[in-house]
């Protein structure tokens, strides 16, 4: 605040100047600062938005899963015991078409098959024989022939043999760009039995 007197004869003039309200420009540091928040607000909008319009879609789908071959060994499992367990091996075919899963908002599914199984030590047994992943623009129609498990089917025992109630299932997780990841069960699964003698012959 500034104060400037003029004395005119008996007469005098006050003027006080108030600089204490002058207007100051923004810094660049804060003009970027709020440019960035709008664009992250706009973007958590978007994603949101991308979230809705696909959260209450259908992503089932059928399959058709057959044995072809089906062998069961007992031998020695070195990766966890030298003690002989029961190894199942299969060939089988996979059809299914999984097109009708993909939109803007699928990135990739992917793709596990299981077999399930009861024993008289455990209720439920579920091994992940196989699995794939199917990236957006990539063939999704799977039709595959004679198909060779990519993961070994070891049982923690003897529970293979003669086994009457093997069920192979599809499965797939749905991996969006934005929201929950769905795990999916196909429609339609296959059950097989095991024959009831070991087989020697290399799998």
């Amino acid at each position: 605040m500034h104060i400037i007197q003029f004395n005119d004869g008996p007469f005098s003039i006050v003027i006080i100047r108030d600089h204490s309200h002058q207007v100051r420009m923004h810094s660049a540091f804060t003009r970027c600062h709020a440019l960035a928040a709008y664009t992250v607000s706009v973007l958590a909008g978007l994603t949101f938005v991308c979230f809705v319009t696909t959260a209450f879609r259908d992503y089932s789908a059928n399959a058709d899963i057959n044995t072809v071959t089906v062998l069961v060994r007992n031998v020695p499992d070195y990766s966890a015991s030298r003690e002989k367990n029961d190894m199942g091996f299969m060939i089988f075919d996979l059809k299914a078409d999984l097109r009708p899963l993909f939109n803007w908002n699928v990135k990739q599914l992917f793709l596990y098959l299981t077999a399930e199984y009861e024993t008289p030590s455990n209720k439920l047994n579920q091994v992940v024989i196989w699995d794939k992943i199917i990236q957006r623009g990539e063939n999704a129609v799977l039709d595959h022939k004679n198909i060779r498990p990519k993961y070994y089917f070891w049982d923690d025992g003897n529970g293979l043999r003669g086994n009457k109630n093997v069920t192979l299932t599809l499965s797939w997780n749905v991996i969006p760009n934005a929201g929950h990841l769905p795990i999916l069960v196909a429609k339609g699964n296959h059950r097989f039995t095991f024959p009831e003698e070991y087989t020697t012959t290399k799998m």
